[in-house]
């Protein structure tokens, strides 16, 4: 009788742990990235999900989908609008489709150094403005990633404008960055960041322009060895989460996802800004030919766009985040 009862308290015991481990399962997230596994995104995505899991007592695990492996850029912030990908961290104007103005983060020679970059981002009022209207359009901006500032990689040596107008230049869905690039001199040819190396190798395009953060993860200076640092545009990564998936979340929830946030952006920043000079050496020593140009004739050739940034997006608004990232440039001057 001892062991009948002993085997069903046993079985009851059981059940109740099945049941229990059942209730308290995590539930996955998916975060959804371009950049290739040994990149920053990357690993600012593992510190992401490792901050999520323990402020949230592992109720939500964050799987990491690098390398476009669900989507590319564009596409994975369509999905995040209907709740196919919860996450996703990419450069400011890759969410311009859906929100216009923020084409003018783009626009050329905003600011100079990565802490002017951070107030912009963290405490421009025009730009705080501009990502409260994104909840509406399926999406919210937890906090802001590094990447740096763009500058360009390619076939044969850029060292002025005048190089620029006989070569073709990659560039990604967004006005700000083509109208820049042709007031340079370049051709421009839109296509996904997926497909920018092997078009590099079979000449459909010179060159491209990135951060040296993406040039040394997406390995682009083995196709385009010069690289150029003109650091036209301050391109940081904000991360995003879907509207849908923050919905979903308790008050309590949606704190801890916060901190998750600025947690990772904090070593996101750290790491990009601190791993240039030395990715640089890196590339250097695999046979990339590194050169700071002359910027001023850089500076000349987009004044153009400043005005057509008027026309196309208005004054008043182009004059706002002007009028910030000057603000910003006198408060706190480069070195």
């Amino acid at each position: 009788m001892v062991k009948q009862v002993t085997a069903a308290g046993a079985a009851a015991a059981f059940l109740a742990m099945v049941l229990a481990g059942h209730a308290t399962a995590a539930q996955t997230l998916k975060f959804s990235h371009t950049d290739n596994p040994g990149g920053s995104r990357q690993a600012a995505a593992e510190v992401f999900a490792e901050k999520v899991a323990e402020y949230t007592s592992g109720r939500y695990d964050v799987k990491i989908f690098p390398s476009g492996q669900l989507a590319n850029d564009p596409k994975a912030i369509e999905m995040m609008q209907f709740g196919a990908v919860d996450f996703t961290v990419s450069a400011t104007g890759s969410y311009a489709p859906h929100l216009a103005s923020l084409n003018l983060t783009a626009m050329p020679f905003l600011v100079d150094t990565y802490e002017q970059g951070w107030e912009l981002y963290d405490n421009s009022e025009w730009l705080q403005g501009e990502f409260g209207k994104l909840p509406e359009k399926g999406f919210r901006v937890l906090s802001t990633w590094e990447a740096g500032f763009r500058s360009f990689t390619t076939s044969e040596p850029l060292t002025s404008p005048k190089d620029a107008k006989k070569m073709k230049m990659r560039v990604f869905p967004n006005d700000m960055i083509r109208w820049s690039m042709e007031a340079m001199g370049f051709q421009t040819v839109v296509m996904p960041i997926t497909d920018v190396y092997l078009s590099i190798q079979q000449g459909v395009v010179n060159g491209q322009e990135n951060p040296v953060d993406t040039i040394k993860s997406q390995r682009f200076y083995e196709v385009a060895p010069y690289i150029t640092l003109t650091r036209h545009v301050y391109s940081p990564l904000p991360l995003t989460v879907s509207e849908k998936t923050w919905q979903s979340f308790s008050d309590e929830d949606k704190q801890a996802i916060m901190k998750a946030a600025k947690d990772s952006a904090t070593f996101s920043r750290d790491l990009v800004k601190n791993s240039v000079e030395k990715q640089l050496e890196e590339m250097s020593a695999a046979g990339a030919k590194v050169s700071t140009p002359d910027i001023e004739p850089f500076r000349s050739a987009v004044q153009s766009v400043y005005g057509k940034a008027k026309d196309v997006y208005g004054a008043e608004a182009v004059e706002k985040i002007l009028a910030d990232a000057a603000s910003i440039r006198e408060a706190i001057p480069a070195n």
